[in-house]
């Protein structure tokens, strides 16, 4: 009997602090959409203007080059005076060193490509540059993007007919994410234009975070398979998908940790840095 004289008072409670958790949820929300944040793992995270993405995303671009300018990469770690940046080994492969980094100040660095610091079949690459006089803005990371997501893509394209194109920003959204990775590492599908010249740079999201770097566009000259890491085959309807979009290879791809401890040990022993112009 006394648990039959308990339980309303119990479900008035329950049902009191499902309405007070209610109150607080409504009311972060309403602040949120006031502050135009978005919710992210069970917190409110600030979502920037397009144009402060565009911003962020051009002090973190660097254009990569050899005798020429090759593509893009993107400024991601600094550790004392020495800078790494991660770019496409696609865009390496097409000049041989000695490589050069020009950052967005428009000064030109040697760079140097670590030894024993590899991406097994992924299309990732790493330089580095030494600058004991500037301070450059090192990009942010984020992971797992969802399809839906708004995205931007930065880098800086081939110039047509000598005329400079310099910094391009395009902005679209994710529309596949494949399962398994294509040949390369790629597995985030967005609908940015991407050009030949910005294989390297960043794909950013709404909080300026990358979530990937840009390295195939979209309706490629040759319409070749769809192959997986793997070596198996999309399915042709699939493949129809693929080529319509840009492709990244997806930040989950840089193993992180311990390629930044290898290149942490490697930028100690190096000395061979120097300012170019």
């Amino acid at each position: 009997m006394k648990w039959h004289k308990l339980k309303p008072v119990t479900l008035a409670t329950g049902m009191l602090l499902v309405i007070c958790a209610s109150a607080v949820y409504l009311k972060y929300s309403a602040e949120c959409v006031k502050m135009n944040c978005e919710v992210r793992n069970n917190t409110y995270t600030k979502r920037l203007s397009i144009e402060q993405i565009r911003r962020h995303a051009q002090v973190i671009t660097v254009k990569v080059m050899s005798k020429e300018f090759l593509g893009s990469g993107i400024i991601l770690k600094k550790q004392n005076s020495v800078y790494t940046v991660i770019t496409n080994a696609h865009v390496l492969r097409a000049d041989d060193p000695p490589y050069r980094i020009q950052t967005p100040d428009g000064r030109i660095w040697s760079a140097n490509l670590p030894k024993n610091v590899k991406f097994g079949t992924n299309d990732l690459a790493i330089l580095q540059f030494r600058s004991s006089d500037k301070n450059y803005t090192v990009a942010s990371i984020a992971f797992n993007p969802a399809i839906g997501d708004e995205v931007f893509a930065a880098g800086f394209p081939y110039a047509d007919e000598g005329k400079e194109k310099g910094f391009t920003f395009t902005t679209g959204k994710i529309t596949l994410k494949l399962p398994k990775a294509l040949e390369g590492g790629y597995q985030i599908g967005y609908t940015n234009d991407i050009q030949k010249g910005m294989s390297g740079g960043p794909l950013l999201n709404h909080q300026g975070e990358v979530v990937g770097v840009n390295g195939m566009h979209a309706y490629p000259l040759w319409d070749v398979p769809s192959v997986y890491s793997d070596g198996s085959q999309a399915d042709q309807k699939l493949h129809e998908q693929i080529v319509r979009l840009s492709w990244a290879v997806p930040t989950e791809k840089f193993s992180f940790r311990r390629k930044i401890s290898q290149l942490s040990n490697q930028s100690q022993k190096n000395e061979s840095f120097h300012l170019q112009y």
